[in-house]
């Protein structure tokens, strides 16, 4: 099967995710953790910044890695596993729309089934990109993917919740909705928690999918009510990458403060994950 041939199933099998009902579509950081989520049989991962950042032990901001970086690991975690993956490309790499879409049309040729885009601009003095912009953004990344003939399925984020919009709910409805119009196959506006607001950006961007964020213990965002509420897809960004971090910051400070060995005991077999990565596992 050629490359090509690869990247049309794998966009094809995406979007027929988004048409199937409610998906969880978990968030590897790394070419063992995206093999361990296909064993388990999920049927679809996305990447996520805040992850490969911090294995690379920087921050998560949209300075700290490089674009040709970032195309290399989204290249390896598409290269990892048979799913489709969805890439956080962040904001793009570039403020102006001839800039994201040249990114986009760089992400799209990497295999990637799909990538996000945000309208987060990584200031202080002025949080998301202006409106018109941001939309034009959008625009160049949805003209650059079908330059590229991949299909790749565009999602567009709002970031009002995650920079302390004064209005995040507006604000947000307002954008989702005009970055639909824009070419954004999907939507997404990470850090809502709240399922009436929830149904709110459902409604408003319908009949197009839209993707949720739930990246801590959430009683009422299960994945059943969240298909009930009208979401196609559920990501968990770093929180996985961080539940690692965090049994590896308490083991190894029981180490170091105590001398306690205790906090290997979590530890995963040492069997099961080489006969994972030797091929040999059911």
């Amino acid at each position: 099967m050629s490359r090509a041939t690869t990247v049309t199933s794998a966009v094809s099998a995406f979007r027929a995710l988004h048409d199937s009902g409610c998906f969880v579509i978990p968030n590897p950081w790394d070419v063992g953790s995206a093999i361990y989520l296909h064993h388990l049989g999920f049927r679809a991962l996305a990447t996520t910044s805040a992850g490969f950042a911090f294995s690379r032990g920087l921050p998560d901001d949209v300075r700290a890695v490089p674009r040709d970086a970032m195309l290399a690991h989204i290249r390896d975690i598409v290269a990892a596993t048979p799913l489709p993956v969805s890439a956080d490309f962040q904001a793009g790499y570039g403020r102006e729309p001839e800039a994201v879409a040249a990114g986009a049309a760089l992400c799209a040729r990497t295999g990637a089934a799909g990538f996000s885009i945000e309208d987060g601009t990584g200031e202080r003095a002025a949080p998301l990109y202006e409106r018109e912009l941001a939309i034009e953004r959008v625009r160049a990344a949805r003209a650059a993917i079908d330059h590229t003939g991949t299909g790749a399925v565009l999602t567009a984020r709002c970031e009002a919740w995650l920079v302390g919009d004064a209005d995040p709910l507006a604000t947000t409805l307002d954008r989702l909705v005009a970055f639909a119009d824009a070419g954004a196959d999907c939507l997404f506006a990470p850090g809502v928690r709240h399922p009436a607001h929830i149904a709110a950006i459902v409604k408003a961007v319908a009949p197009r999918p839209v993707n949720v964020l739930v990246s801590a213990p959430e009683p009422e965002l299960t994945v059943s009510r969240l298909g009930d509420l009208g979401v196609r897809r559920v990501s968990v960004g770093s929180a996985l990458a961080r539940v690692a971090w965090g049994a590896f910051t308490r083991a190894a400070r029981a180490v170091f403060e105590s001398g306690s060995f205790d906090g290997l005991a979590g530890a995963a077999a040492f069997d099961e994950l080489n006969r994972l990565f030797d091929g040999s596992a059911d």
